[in-house]
């Protein structure tokens, strides 16, 4: 019987077949990386252009990707209206409608609302003359310390495009994303349901 051939291969061979299949392997990577990269191309880190329209207004502003709609709208955009509270998207204090939906501000990316028509509790009154909603929270004595007035006034609007004469159910679900530390939910409900003449935004 003949002897089987021995398999040699030297260390030197083997570490340089290793890095020419690896150099192989992440050009190969980069290349598929490169193709599948079809979605919107990358920002930042630094400042770039963000053009929002924030109560039927254009607002240039130059701010980081990271940048929340609620900071890039009370710092620079000088609309103080939406308060900071919790920060964690939790109490509701910071609502705005954007394209008629409310959402929480300091959850929400500036640079994700481009394009959306961006709704403050800066921008519901005209002149004097109160907004519906703005209304029927000072007849009825529906906030105290008014740090989340703004995000319930908002929550209300946002409420009452959607459904002009809510029930007390669906009011109850649709300010159900607020915080009133206060306690003065009833008179919130109360102002909800009184509130009229509310039209879309």
């Amino acid at each position: 019987m003949s002897k089987p051939e021995q398999f040699n291969v030297s260390r030197r061979d083997f570490l340089k077949t290793a890095g020419v299949g690896g150099l192989a392997t992440a050009v190969t990577a980069v290349g598929d990386e490169a193709a599948a990269q079809t979605g919107p191309r990358v920002v930042g880190p630094g400042e770039v252009p963000v053009t929002l329209t924030v109560n039927g207004k254009r607002v240039e502003l130059r701010i980081e990707p990271r940048v929340t709609l609620l900071d890039a709208i009370r710092n620079r955009a000088d609309l103080t209206g939406n308060k900071r509270v919790c920060d964690r998207g939790t109490c509701g204090a910071c609502t705005m409608i954007v394209d008629n939906r409310a959402v929480y501000a300091c959850s929400t990316l500036a640079i994700e609302t481009q394009g959306k028509n961006v709704r403050t509790v800066d921008g519901l009154s005209t002149g004097n003359t109160l907004h519906p909603v703005q209304q029927a929270f000072c007849d009825v004595d529906a906030l105290m310390c008014g740090f989340c007035t703004p995000g319930f006034v908002m929550a209300t609007v946002a409420l009452l495009e959607k459904h002009p004469n809510p029930t007390p159910e669906q009011a109850r679900k649709g300010l159900d994303g607020n915080i009133c530390r206060c306690g003065t939910f009833v008179r919130i409900m109360e102002a909800a349901t009184k509130a009229k003449g509310v039209a879309r935004g």
